[in-house]
Formats: C-alpha cells, structure tokens, sequence
C-alpha cells in the first residue's frame, strides 16, 4: 500500500496545487461565485479522483504486492502480475529475463561438466606414465631413485586432490554412506603414506578398537584421513615423534582424534585453517602446502554430516577430530 501512495504521490500533489488554484483564480478574476458550487466543484474532483485511485489500486494490485514485499516473493514468471497494460509488461520482461538467465545457466552447468570430465580424463591419463616411471624405478637404486620416488608420491597425491575437488561439485552422485570400520580405514590410510612416515621418521600409533564401526563413505574417509596425516606428519619436526590416531565415544557420537606432535599453529590462524588456499604463517614456511587439504576436509564431512573440530598450539602440535554424529559401534 505504501508503495501505490508513493506512485501516486504526483498525481495527488497536482490535485492539491489544483484544489487551491481554482478558488484562487475565480477571487482574482472578481468573479463571486458562491462558496457552495466551489466546494460541490472541489467535491466532485475527490470524488472523481477516489474511484481513479481504488480502480487503479485493484488494476495493479498483484504488481504493488510483489514489489512492496520481494523477499516473500515467488520468482515465478508463470504468476501473472495482472491483466493491465503496466503488469502485462512486468510480466513479459520478467519472463525474458528469466529465459536469459535460465539460457545462461545451462550454458555454465554445460561447460562445468565438461571442464570436470575433461579434469577426470586428464587426470587418468597422468596415472598411466606415474605406473611406468614406478616400475622403472624398481631396476634403480640409490638417493637418486628416492628423490624420483618422492616427487612421484608428490605427483599422485596433487592429482588426487584434484580429482576429488572436481568431484566435491558432484558429490550427491559420487557417495555411498554405509557402516564402515574405522581402525580399518585408518590403517589403509596409513599404509598408503607408509613411505612418507618412514622418510621423515615419524611412527604412527593407531589406538582404535577393531569392532568399532561409523556411518560414512569409505572412499571420501580415506582421502580426508591422507590429507590429515600428510599435514600431521609434513609438520612435524624431528625423529621420534610420532602421530597418534584414537577414538572414543562421546554420547551418541564416536570421535576420531589424530594427535601430532608438529610445530603447531599460530593462534591468529586457528579460525583461518578451513578457507580454501590459506596457508598461514606455518604453511608458508613450507613450500608443499597449497591450503586445500584442510578445505575440503571440512567440505566433505559437511556433506557428510560429520564434524571436524581442530585444537593446536605453536610448538605443542595439532589435534584434529572427525566426529561421526548419531553413530555406534557394531559388535
């Protein structure tokens, strides 16, 4: 309503200017018309003016509603705004607007699938010339072949992390939650970073019950658990040192808890660790971050409907937890 008074709001200032001018013509003229026809002359011009406005009211009603009032709106262009000339044209300009987008929208969704089948198929590719350099390295031995044998596990693992984050945008068709044994995904994880925990001398210590079972995708568990080991052990310092992996029941949750004993994170940083590509004061000093691990760790198990907590402190190492919610261990 208020928006109509606002539209109408020239059309009743001329009145008013009208109302007063009128009156104000006959007295300069020295024309002494009753006082009586004024006023009957003035009533009917309210009168004339009131059923202008009420018809104009109804005639535009659908449009002043979903104007005044945009956030309850329907963005449907199928819903008529009216049969007047004005709202028949809203109408049809909304309905081009929302062809153009809708066009615009398929055209991105298009080269979105496109761009993440050709990343899949790229990286697939990789895979193939990754197995022969492996094999090759069999026949070699020495500092050099253990260079080569780190680069390589470097090479798969980015090509890991970028498989799974073209996929995180398809993660509805691409999971499957099902009851899963925790010490199980754990030391699969852990075998396939093996080479990295004896390269830099760190023992990992696994303290999780062999029964105990979560809800949750196998595949996306493991990929998370290497991108927490991979920064458990990336950042810590030293030899003998280890990362403990435990769990324990919370209520109706079970936890999941990877201990290092790494440099830790500056507090500054703590609220920062989850955004895609911060890599803080501690990740610049080494160069093999790239700030997504972390990122999609917490991308996944909101999908997922677990949570991720984090604890830590510069020189007393890191303490990340996977909370598997409304979840029991299956005897």
């Amino acid at each position: 309503m208020r928006l109509f008074w606002k539209d109408q709001l020239p059309l009743l200032l001329i009145y008013a200017a009208q109302t007063v001018l009128v009156p104000l013509l006959y007295w300069l003229s020295g024309e002494n018309r009753p006082i009586r026809i004024i006023l009957y002359g003035m009533s009917l011009n309210l009168v004339i003016l009131a059923l202008y406005l009420g018809f104009r009211y109804l005639q535009h009603y659908r449009l002043y509603q979903r104007l005044s009032h945009p956030e309850s709106a329907r963005l449907d262009y199928r819903s008529s705004l009216g049969t007047a000339p004005l709202p028949e044209a809203m109408d049809e300009l909304i309905r081009r607007y929302d062809q153009h987008n809708q066009e615009q929208l398929n055209t991105q969704v298009r080269r979105m699938d496109q761009h993440i089948e050709f990343i899949n198929r790229w990286v697939h590719q990789m895979k193939t010339p990754l197995s022969v350099i492996q094999l090759t390295l069999q026949d070699v031995e020495g500092a050099a072949a253990d260079s080569i044998q780190e680069e390589l596990e470097r090479l798969r693992k980015g090509l890991e992390m970028v498989i799974y984050t073209a996929r995180l945008d398809r993660f509805e068709d691409d999971f499957h939650v099902e009851p899963t044994f925790l010490r199980q995904a754990v030391s699969e994880a852990v075998s396939e970073n093996r080479r990295l925990f004896i390269r830099r001398g760190i023992r990992p210590v696994i303290q999780i019950s062999e029964e105990l079972s979560v809800y949750t995708d196998a595949k996306w568990l493991r990929f998370m658990l290497t991108q927490i080991l991979t920064n458990a052990v990336n950042y810590t310092q030293g030899t003998d040192k280890s990362v403990t992996i435990t769990s324990y029941s919370q209520g109706m949750d079970n936890i999941l808890q990877i201990t290092d004993q790494g440099i830790g994170i500056s507090p500054e940083d703590l609220k920062r660790v989850f955004n895609p590509y911060f890599t803080g004061e501690r990740g610049r000093q080494y160069h093999e971050s790239t700030g997504m691990g972390l990122y999609l760790v917490r991308e996944i198990c909101t999908r997922l409907g677990h949570k991720v907590e984090l604890e830590s402190r510069p020189g007393e190492g890191t303490v990340l937890r996977l909370i598997f919610s409304g979840t029991r261990s299956l005897q």
